[in-house]
């Protein structure tokens, strides 16, 4: 009787939300980018990553430099999103275009510092990347409203083709805001930098990825059995080893195996109103790897999981944890207001472990080094909130978002091995538009419309 009450429950908190993103759906529908005046509330939401984190408002990215319009969907050329980046000094780089730019399994590479892309700016579609992804090796650059489709464009198993969506790496100050990411070959979305760089934890720890802040992103469908070297790699993001002040804030991670997040040795991090739906084999998982640190002392990791909801599918394993500790290495955990449920509205673990580990969690009864001026909303909320705000674009969905979010939403969607099982790469009409500076917070990349 109790389990039909939790299959009854689970039923009826599913069609609320499907509601919800029903609801969103038809604004998204008629709200176009020209008039977000007219959704004063909802564009105020759709641009709500914590700026009032301290280190976050000094992530400048372009501000104060010259402006750069995107005036084609090509590849590479004059006009081209490449050009823009690889532009150097301060930037701000805006749309006059909207459409899809297909990467011919490419990467984009962002090296030079300093850079802000605004894909809000694009009329609509927006602007979706397809068959490739972006590479983030400069600091200072932020990134928001773009769609990111990489695919296994048909290549063969295990055929070497492994393409993250959105990689940083060795950078710091770096803002990932508002993008969707989905059918990556690797992770959707990660943060990285080099081993063992320097003499000292201190000096390794600066020479890779810190200050990384992913709020409000959808990270979905990582393929499974593709194109990968290694075979089974569907990844939600990977934060590699003493990476530092890295925060996931209101992101959505969807039908990928595991890593939803994997935090590896020495690692940082605040993982705080995220929504975890269908992992299969892990949720959150940190992991110091003896094999991989060698003779260098561990560092013990920093972990505090605060107001996140994971909700099983249909690919979940049964009991699986909120989060699991594997490995050699000691980690200091917080963890507060939580929810972790199976399909059926079941509780699952909070905590859990794997392989033959040796390290100690060690529980905390505060917050370790809590990014100061972050908020969390209480996780009760946060389903809801994010299947409207999070991902690209929330006044203006694509259809594979909004796919994805419904399923969501109705307990729906699978592990998959190719996009082709779910969808197809988008063809959308290249539409122009005149960007009016005028129009815009250049700050943060708000109408200021919306924001008055």
């Amino acid at each position: 009787m109790s389990r039909l009450r939790n299959k009854l429950k689970n039923r009826w908190y599913s069609w609320r939300l499907l509601l919800t993103c029903l609801s969103f759906a038809m604004v998204s529908v008629h709200v176009c980018a020209s008039d977000l005046h007219n959704a004063k509330n909802t564009a105020q939401k759709t641009y709500a990553y914590p700026s009032e984190m301290a280190w976050v408002s000094s992530i400048q990215g372009g501000g104060g430099g010259q402006i750069l319009r995107v005036t084609n969907l090509q590849k590479e050329g004059p006009g081209s999103l490449r050009a823009a980046i690889e532009t150097k000094g301060p930037r701000l780089i805006v749309f006059e275009v909207g459409g899809v730019i297909d990467l011919e399994r490419s990467v984009l590479q962002i090296t030079e510092p300093n850079v802000t892309i605004l894909g809000q700016t694009a009329p609509t579609p927006g602007i979706t990347l397809i068959r490739g992804g972006i590479n983030i090796r400069a600091s200072q650059t932020i990134v928001q409203h773009l769609r990111v489709r990489t695919g296994v464009d048909g290549q063969t198993k295990a055929s070497g083709w492994e393409v993250d969506g959105i990689n940083v790496s060795a950078a710091h100050h770096v803002l990932i805001d508002h993008c969707s990411i989905s059918w990556a070959i690797d992770e959707n979305m990660s943060a990285s930098g080099p081993r063992f760089k320097g003499d000292t934890p201190d000096d390794w720890r600066n020479g890779t990825s810190h200050h990384v802040l992913f709020s409000n992103n959808l990270a979905a469908e990582g393929l499974a059995e593709a194109s990968h070297s290694k075979g089974e790699h569907s990844k939600g993001s990977l934060v590699h080893d003493n990476v530092t002040q890295i925060v996931f804030y209101r992101n959505i991670w969807a039908h990928n195996v595991e890593r939803n997040p994997l935090l590896k040795g020495g690692v940082q991090a605040s993982v705080v109103n995220n929504l975890i739906y269908n992992p299969r084999a892990k949720a959150i998982h940190y992991n110091l790897m003896a094999l991989e640190w060698g003779e260098h002392a561990y560092q013990l990791g920093k972990l505090n999981v605060v107001g996140n909801v994971m909700r099983g599918g249909l690919s979940t394993k049964k009991g699986l944890p909120l989060m699991s500790l594997g490995g050699d290495g000691d980690l200091a955990y917080f963890e507060k207001d939580n929810i972790a449920v199976d399909q059926f509205g079941a509780p699952l673990p909070m905590l859990g472990r794997y392989g033959q580990t040796r390290a100690q969690l060690l529980i905390k009864e505060t917050p370790i080094d809590w990014p100061e001026g972050l908020q969390a909303i209480p996780a009760k909320d946060v389903e809801t909130e994010l299947l409207r705000y999070a991902g690209a674009r929330p006044w203006d969905r694509d259809a594979d978002d909004i796919r994805i979010l419904y399923f969501i939403a109705e307990g729906r969607g699978t592990i998959i091995n190719d996009e082709r099982e779910v969808s197809n790469y988008p063809k959308a009409k290249m539409v122009l538009a005149a960007f009016n500076e005028q129009d815009w917070d250049m700050i943060n990349g708000i109408p200021k419309a919306a924001s008055q």
